[in-house]
């Protein structure tokens, strides 16, 4: 994945302090609260803006982010610290009654070859009735989708 991708149409926020920046893009959040639970005093949905890096470390900042199972957090640490560490081969994790999750690294294109999204972390639509194909919008919640 390479820097210029946070830079394109989609990223619709960067939240930056000295040690980190955090990339935000809402098309493809499924609003997990992974980030509000990994770190409140950092991610507040009710707050504006709703990032504050100030509150926690770099690293508890970076540790929230790659809790974000639909790619729609990133960050880039400015201070030295770990980045976000991709494997070359994806892991596609079916998740109960919900979205496919993949982890690793992933280039999906569409039926002409051009290229949708290039990430490491997806949540991709399992029920069919997403209205953001092939991201999962949750709609699966619903319409009460169930795997078994």
């Amino acid at each position: 994945m390479q820097e210029e991708a946070r830079k394109q149409a989609g990223v619709a926020r960067e939240y930056s302090n000295d040690e980190i920046i955090v990339y935000w893009e809402p098309q493809i959040c499924i609003h997990s609260a992974n980030c509000l639970v990994m770190s409140p005093q950092t991610f507040d949905a009710g707050r504006r803006p709703w990032v504050d890096l100030e509150g926690a470390s770099a690293d508890e900042v970076a540790d929230a982010v790659m809790s974000c199972p639909s790619g729609a957090l990133h960050f880039k640490r400015l201070d030295g610290g770990e980045e976000e560490v991709v494997s070359s081969q994806p892991k596609i994790y079916a998740r109960p009654d919900g979205p496919l999750w993949i982890r690793g690294a992933v280039r999906i294109v569409d039926g002409d070859g051009r290229l949708i999204r290039e990430d490491s972390r997806l949540a991709l639509c399992r029920c069919g009735e997403s209205a953001n194909k092939p991201f999962c919008d949750n709609t699966h919640r619903r319409i009460g989708f169930r795997t078994s």
